[in-house]
């Protein structure tokens, strides 16, 4: 296979992964692999995890979207915490690394694109995401309230007023309260009913200028 065929079978996609490779040109397993090696050392190809590569910009016309590589370098997951909140604007800090939501173990990979972490949750507790458009790609990613409760699960330790006023939570108006309360239950976690619970009493202490501590 020559570097024009790969480019000819999934370069419009921008990233692909070995077994479409194998399935699209119909070579030996072992063959197509050792030819992608050798074009990731020859700066052809960025190899993003183990079977899954990238184009590099400039090798074809498609650019790569790291938030749509998040949901597709592990899966299924969905984008949550720091990342979905910095989305959203929940919370001030700029997010580079890509965090997700999977059922399965935790993993982390790192690549040209950038950092790419993925945190575990029962299956019961998988739901809350949404497709979004993020530069003309469709992404799944957590809806705000879903961003919230990961982040406050996955996050140790004890939620405390004192707590959320440290973490400069704001555009509280795109979260549906009752949304988050629901989700809260449904995730089965008290530790979470009272986090939801001091975030609206911290969020409405706030708006009135009237917070203690």
């Amino acid at each position: 296979m020559k570097y024009d065929d790969l480019v000819r079978m999934v370069g419009k996609q921008g990233y692909f992964d070995l077994a479409s490779v194998v399935q699209l040109s119909g070579e030996i397993r072992g063959t197509i692999r050792v030819q992608l090696h050798r074009w990731c050392k020859a700066g052809k190809l960025l190899p993003l995890r183990r079977g899954m590569y990238a184009f590099p910009k400039g090798f074809t016309a498609m650019p790569i979207n790291p938030a749509e590589l998040a949901n597709k370098i592990y899966s299924p997951s969905y984008i949550s915490t720091h990342w979905a909140l910095g989305f959203y604007g929940l919370i001030p800090e700029k997010v580079v690394t890509y965090t997700s939501i999977t059922s399965r173990v935790p993993r982390s990979f790192e690549n040209a694109f950038g950092l790419f972490k993925y945190q575990n949750i029962k299956r019961e507790a998988f739901f809350g995401y949404r497709s979004v458009d993020i530069d003309q790609k469709q992404i799944v990613i957590a809806e705000p309230e879903k961003a919230l409760l990961d982040f406050w699960h996955l996050k140790k330790g004890k939620w405390s007023k004192e707590r959320m006023v440290e973490m400069r939570f704001q555009e509280a108006g795109l979260v549906d309260r009752a949304k988050l309360n629901e989700y809260a239950e449904r995730c089965g976690s008290p530790r979470l009913l009272k986090a939801a619970s001091l975030w609206c009493e911290v969020v409405d202490s706030e708006q009135e200028g009237t917070i203690e501590l």
